[in-house]
């Protein structure tokens, strides 16, 4: 069978969901059997979000390969099966640093470079690249921005021209668009929808699916309507409303609107309807679950919900792998003093501090992990998290005065976390941190150890800062218990406090590889522990 191509592309706003509904639709044709990989092309000029601020873009999501990519490659892996590299992400900055090297080398023998054919066909190769490394039945591309934007228009042009050499049997366009609902008139209105499918067709694409966002159900004549103007059969018109309770419905509303059936038969794939039991499963989980805990995450991107996006999905992941609701309380460092922190943190069932940069918030971070190593409440530290606690630990349980780290503290007298060594001549922002999946050994006999049920994990890693070695003996003679190391034996990568509940904290990020059906280990221990509590002050 060849390669069938999906391209999802998306108007009138942006943050529609764009990469959600690609994540879901791989969700239902893997579940078809079908072989599914998915990437993103964003048409910003940055090479890759490594170096943008999380309050503009959202989190950086981080591969196994050590690729900083966008935030909707990690939706695109916990919605799926498919295991995603460097190659799945693609962003103007790419194209045109590749385009200019190629120029500089002699590679278009003397020729103008253009934007058609050079940076089309760039587009175009990695589109070729994917499918043929994947081996997958079926390439979803998602393009990000806004149908209209003058930076998207080089990827829809590639993706045109795309469709037209692989033959329309092979490939289709599905568009996300916003049908916005207007109160004072008590209507939905699909002006914006007609209007952004016309900008499409000035470009030379035709969407054969319509995918409408919507706060209130499409009704029959509505969905003729969009049918009739936008030149999409009726059954290509698909209502995708807002969820009630989880993104991890996205999924089944598609499938009741048959939203896979249509483009297996428009792609000609032969497949079996898709069994989401497993993921209705979930769903119970997630919607009525047998218990209910509330956690404090406390940090520095609060008021961006996409700041921390993974962090919050394998929160969940957690609470349903202990059939467990879990309320997540958003608590901004840098308002957490000495006077209020106690009340501010009082009640909740486990304390969890992300990674970040940066040495705003840094002191209400240390009281956070103060107060949870204290009071016994369940504390998971991630990234930054890890070397907060360190910090903590060494002021006030090992005396060491004006312990900090080097990032936000050059001149400390005991810089307890230091530049990790091969750091140190490093000039260059983008790129060069200790990043993607190193493995990581777990001590025998350890809390982490029984968690994980082996020894040996891969962990994902973005940080330029470490533990420093000539305290190791300090620590560990204290119950600071260094449970996880690099091979090598140099690096810490997980720490545990003994005769707690439950404090630990990982130098890895374990967010980006937890899922909703394989929760990451330390948020499962970490629910459970909450959960424990939670049952303790309650009986």
């Amino acid at each position: 069978m060849s390669t069938k191509y999906i391209f999802v592309t998306g108007g009138v706003v942006s943050s529609l969901g764009k990469g959600l509904t690609a994540a879901a639709l791989g969700t239902l044709l893997e579940n078809r059997k079908l072989k599914v990989t998915l990437q993103k092309f964003d048409p910003y000029l940055n090479v890759d979000p490594g170096t943008m601020n999380p309050f503009q873009h959202g989190e950086v999501y981080v591969l196994d390969d050590g690729a900083e990519t966008d935030l909707d490659l990690g939706h695109y892996e916990r919605f799926t099966r498919t295991s995603l590299t460097r190659v799945n992400n693609l962003t103007s900055g790419q194209v045109y640093q590749r385009v200019l090297e190629n120029e500089r080398e002699g590679k278009y023998l003397g020729k103008t470079v253009q934007v058609i054919p050079h940076v089309t066909d760039e587009i175009k190769a990695r589109i070729r690249e994917i499918a043929r490394i994947s081996d997958a039945d079926v390439v979803i591309t998602e393009i990000g921005g806004t149908t209209g934007d003058i930076e998207g228009l080089p990827f829809l042009e590639a993706i045109r021209e795309f469709a037209l050499e692989v033959g329309y049997s092979n490939s289709l366009f599905i568009h996300v668009t916003y049908v916005p609902f207007i109160r004072a008139a008590g209507e939905l209105k699909t002006k914006p929808t007609q209007q952004s499918v016309a900008k499409l067709r000035e470009i030379g694409i035709t969407p054969h699916i319509l995918v409408c966002r919507t706060e209130r159900p499409l009704s029959k004549e509505l969905r003729q309507k969009i049918s009739l103007f936008c030149n999409v059969p009726v059954e290509g018109v698909i209502e995708e409303k807002d969820v009630d309770h989880t993104i991890y419905e996205v999924p089944l509303m598609l499938q009741r609107e048959r939203m896979d059936e249509l483009i297996c038969r428009l792609l000609h794939l032969d497949a079996p309807p898709a069994d989401m039991s497993h993921w209705q499963d979930i769903l119970r989980k997630i919607i009525a679950p047998k218990h209910r805990v509330r956690i404090g995450m406390v940090g520095k991107y609060t008021g961006l919900k996409d700041a921390y996006k993974s962090v919050d999905e394998a929160i969940g992941h957690g609470g349903i792998a202990n059939d467990c609701g879990v309320a997540i309380e958003k608590i901004e460092a840098q308002d957490l003093t000495p006077e209020n922190c106690a009340q501010q943190l009082k009640g909740l069932a486990g304390i969890l501090v992300p990674g970040g940069f940066g040495d705003r918030g840094i002191d209400g971070k240390i009281l956070a992990a103060q107060y949870a190593r204290e009071s016994g409440v369940p504390y998971l530290g991630l990234c930054l998290g890890m070397q907060i606690a360190t910090i903590e630990f060494g002021r006030h349980v090992l005396g060491l005065e004006g312990a900090h780290s080097t990032e936000f503290d050059k001149a400390s007298p005991h810089p307890v976390i230091a530049l990790l060594e091969e750091q140190e001549n490093v000039k260059r922002l983008g790129g060069t941190m200790r990043l993607g999946a190193q493995e990581v050994q777990l001590q025998v006999g350890s809390r982490a150890g029984r968690l994980y049920g082996e020894f040996v994990s891969h962990e994902r890693h973005r940080h330029r800062f470490e533990f420093n070695n000539r305290y190791r003996e300090q620590y560990e003679q204290a119950g600071f218990h260094l449970c996880g190391l690099s091979p090598d034996g140099e690096l810490v990568e997980l720490i545990e406090i003994e005769k707690h509940p439950f404090f630990m904290a990982s130098q890895f990020h374990p967010e980006f590889r937890s899922k909703p059906d394989a929760p990451h280990p330390l948020f499962r221990g970490f629910i459970a522990a909450a959960l424990a509590r939670t049952q303790e002050e309650s009986a």
